[in-house]
């Protein structure tokens, strides 16, 4: 849909005022409510009547298309991002995460940025036509997390209302939901991990192995409450602790010496027990069997619950300062990726001279947008900035105008003078990009230039 001058909404404004009021302060919605903070404001941009715009329907579609056209990212991952004033747009983020982990997500804008955001967290499942609601928030600085249920692919929608500009930096990243089982050490100490075969083949391992000396303190992962304690063939002195926070059970195995009694409430960090080597485990060097168990599911692989926080992403290598500007595409073509790496699936492959606009930048890559509207990562190599590099400068044989899209039915920006002098940016499909003497952006029907 063709993009339309702000002046042509100023009429709107006030209305977009009353419907951002409500935005001013910090929310964090509950997990799985019914109304969140984006399904209000699109209520009431309804009840407005600005869904009949071109620019509210925009923005309702740009919502829904960002559930099923994500580009897909690795944790940890951090970007530092666009809002632009002129379109409705959402930016969409897809990653993967394990059951027990829990996810953190932190958006900040930038100062001088005035503009009210949503966040919204879903679960992507083939089993479901829609994506599953897992956590909101509207704000403009905030920080949430929650806890992934299940091994599954998550998805978060970030959108500004309407007419705003302004840049943000936005953090994923996951740290363990329990605490660790074994008094001063890490994951590093796992040895044998979920999935191992045991007694040549005739059962898997349930659990994971946390490997310490013998009498090293064994310690309450989570909150709860002592269910079970007891001597049994294969656990040897085991301990079985109900976690008041998930609601799961979590099961200590081969102590040395249990130290709780059933009936008896701990805290995280409580000492259960010491490693040992108890049970079946006569013959292995000391160490915990380390189990959880979830009402419905039985057992469940413990490392993600446990495992270490990610590391903060590293600093973006690419020039923030890029963000709203154009690029063009640098050698013979590059490929246009779904996510920011070399092996991410290739959505499109970009022409010599293609020009994009930056709405992203992280490490080493930019997100991009290309000029139909098509979203994804390039390296920053393999583009050069298109305002300070301008392919060739030409003349305008005739009067013509300046179009805000490459497409014939486009608004037109501006109408330059027949002789005017132009810097020539980037082609796309048969329009260039081209700059003006007096600095608008804008696209040229090809007939129109003269060298």
């Amino acid at each position: 849909m063709p993009i339309k001058p702000l002046r042509a909404f100023f009429p709107f404004v006030f209305l977009l005022l009353l419907l951002s009021a409500c935005g001013k302060q910090q929310t964090l919605q509950a997990i799985f409510q019914k109304s969140t903070p984006h399904d209000t404001y699109a209520r009431r941009l309804r009840q407005a009547g600005l869904d009949q715009t071109a620019l509210g329907r925009d923005w309702l579609a740009a919502a829904d298309r960002a559930l099923h056209d994500s580009l897909v990212v690795t944790l940890p991952f951090t970007e530092t991002g666009l809002f632009r004033a002129d379109r409705a747009t959402a930016a969409a983020y897809r990653y993967s995460v394990r059951a027990g982990e829990t996810v953190r997500i932190s958006l900040q804008l930038t100062a001088g940025t005035d503009a009210h955001v949503f966040l919204d967290a879903f679960e992507l499942s083939p089993d479901r036509n829609a994506p599953r609601l897992l956590a909101s928030a509207d704000t403009a600085d905030l920080a949430f997390n929650y806890v992934a249920e299940d091994d599954q692919q998550h998805l978060l929608r970030v959108q500004p209302e309407l007419l705003r500009n302004g840049r943000y930096t936005l953090s994923i990243r996951r740290e363990p939901s329990l605490g660790f089982p074994v008094q001063g050490k890490t994951d590093a100490a796992v040895g044998s991990f979920w999935g191992m075969e045991r007694d040549g083949g005739a059962r898997r391992h349930e659990g994971i192995d946390i490997f310490a000396k013998r009498g090293t303190p064994v310690v309450a992962a989570a909150p709860g409450l002592i269910t079970r304690t007891g001597v049994t063939n294969l656990g040897g002195n085991v301990v079985w602790l109900a976690d008041a926070e998930h609601g799961q059970h979590l099961y200590y195995a081969h102590l040395d010496k249990q130290l709780v009694q059933p009936g008896q409430t701990v805290r995280r960090g409580d000492t259960l027990g010491l490693v040992g080597n108890t049970g079946n485990a006569r013959t292995t060097s000391p160490h915990l069997h380390f189990g959880i168990y979830r009402a419905g599911r039985g057992a469940v692989d413990p490392f993600p619950f446990v495992r270490h926080a990610d590391a903060s992403p590293a600093a973006p290598r690419t020039a923030p300062e890029r963000l709203g500007q154009w690029v063009r595409v640098r050698g013979k073509y590059t490929d246009l990726r779904r996510s920011p790496t070399t092996r991410g699936r290739t959505a499109a492959t970009l022409a010599h001279d293609t020009p994009l606009l930056v709405v992203g930048s992280q490490a080493d890559w930019y997100r991009v947008e290309r000029p139909d509207g098509r979203v994804g990562y390039v390296t920053a190599r393999s583009v050069v900035p298109a305002g300070t590099t301008p392919l060739r400068r030409d003349t305008l044989a005739v009067a013509t105008d300046l179009y805000a899209q490459p497409a014939a039915d486009a608004v037109p920006l501006d109408t330059l003078p027949a002789r005017t002098n132009i810097a020539v940016l980037g082609e796309f499909a048969g329009f260039r990009l081209v700059r003006s003497a007096n600095g608008v952006v804008g696209w040229l029907i090809p007939q129109m230039l003269k060298s």
